[in-house]
């Protein structure tokens, strides 16, 4: 039975109450969800206490400080990623809309502004899907544990030529990925805080190839230990995903539509994209392994509606409507530091010292979805520059009494 659905919805009420006096992050405050999309009610600052001006100032901070990048995110990956030894991308690329950003407070919109309906790449926050992906895996016992090594969930898998461990990239022989003398002690807990340092090559990007260093260790440095350092690593990220994608054996998009983006009343414009070469076969049929970023085209495709409902979603640690879509439990690990880096939770769960019980969801561009339960707050700020956006979250946190 799925962890998260062996509560009954009486001992759901009793652990809701017991959670809000223990832990001031749970929420209580909030009554008010918004339907399936476009249903969502708007509220001006001035209905709910809070100082218009004070909003206004925030929504002209964050026009002001769009990113100066191409809007052709295509041609900014030749600019950037694409430069990197087979950089080539291989997953799709939109026009990006203007800077473009919404506000929602105690669950209302209280600001929206550029153009919150358009669909856009939305990079590394493709990891906050992801790691969601694997929380349920984890609540419906697919996974037993967060410290169990990953090789005992994996099937043999046949992948193009050039993919594999090191000194197995060749030929078609199913491969294990999880077979090397090191991947073997991984876990999927070292996957989630992308402390792993697999050795390998998935869909033809090898690990070092991500960011590279100095070419002379291309491929030869030593190895750290699974779990003793951090590298913030895409071709490791889609490892996860596709590790994910076995245990499930459906397509992760249609796993995160039916247990979170159909609940919480996301809209159909959104899509999760692998890469053109990530296709595996289970079971006899043909399965697109997502991707976790936009590092070479793909990831989460949405809009800033959608992705102010799943930063809801987060900030009610799985719960919407008093439906618990994703457990306690999961949310538990995934908003802990690490202890290597102290700065993330579970992939891309970006955690503050500066303003300690809130998250940010993170990605290049930047796509930003700040959460700050005990403020009742969800920024998403889209093409922004990171100190103009440090100054919108400031400035709506002082409107709303935060400091």
């Amino acid at each position: 039975m799925p962890r998260h659905t062996a509560l009954r919805p009486t001992a759901l009420a009793l652990c809701a109450a017991a959670l809000f006096l223990t832990t001031p992050h749970v929420l209580t405050a909030q009554t008010y969800f918004p339907g399936r999309h476009p249903d969502w009610e708007r509220r001006t600052p001035e209905q709910l206490g809070l100082d218009a001006a004070a909003i206004q100032r925030a929504v002209d901070i964050a026009v002001a400080g769009e990113s100066q990048s191409p809007r052709d995110l295509a041609f900014n990956h030749l600019r950037s990623f694409g430069r990197e030894p087979l950089g080539d991308a291989v997953g799709p690329f939109t026009i990006r809309a203007p800077q473009t950003g919404v506000i929602v407070y105690k669950g209302y919109i209280i600001a929206e502004w550029g153009e919150p309906a358009k669909s856009d790449n939305t990079f590394s926050v493709s990891k906050s899907f992801l790691s969601t992906s694997v929380g349920l895996a984890y609540d419906h016992g697919l996974i037993g544990d967060v410290d169990d090594l990953v090789r005992d969930y994996m099937p043999p898998i046949v992948l193009d030529i050039g993919d594999g461990e090191p000194g197995d990239e060749n030929g078609r022989r199913p491969k294990l990925l999880f077979d090397s003398e090191h991947n073997r002690k991984i876990t999927w807990d070292h996957l989630l805080r992308q402390t792993s340092d697999w050795e390998g090559t998935l869909w033809g990007k090898p690990e070092w190839a991500d960011r590279p260093e100095d070419p002379g260790t291309w491929g030869t440095r030593p190895r750290n230990e699974p779990g003793t350092a951090y590298e913030y690593n895409d071709t490791r990220v889609n490892l996860l995903g596709l590790a994910a994608t076995a245990v499930w054996r459906r397509p992760l998009p249609e796993v995160l539509r039916e247990f979170v983006m159909d609940p919480i009343g996301a809209s159909t414009t959104w899509a999760w994209h692998g890469y053109e070469n990530s296709w595996v076969n289970f079971d006899g049929r043909m399965i697109q392994s997502p991707s976790g970023g936009a590092h070479w085209g793909g990831g989460m495709i949405l809009s800033a509606y959608d992705q102010a409902r799943f930063g809801l979603f987060t900030m009610h640690r799985g719960n919407w409507n008093g439906e618990q879509l994703l457990s306690e439990d999961w949310f538990e690990m995934a908003t802990t530091a690490g202890e290597v880096n102290t700065g993330f939770g579970f992939m891309n769960f970006s955690l503050s010292d500066a303003r300690p019980g809130t998250w940010t969801h993170v990605g290049a561009g930047s796509n930003l979805i700040y959460v700050d339960p005990a403020n009742d707050l969800v920024i998403v700020c889209r093409w922004i520059r990171g100190g103009a956006f440090n100054q919108v979250v400031q400035t709506v946190r002082e409107a709303v009494g935060g400091s």
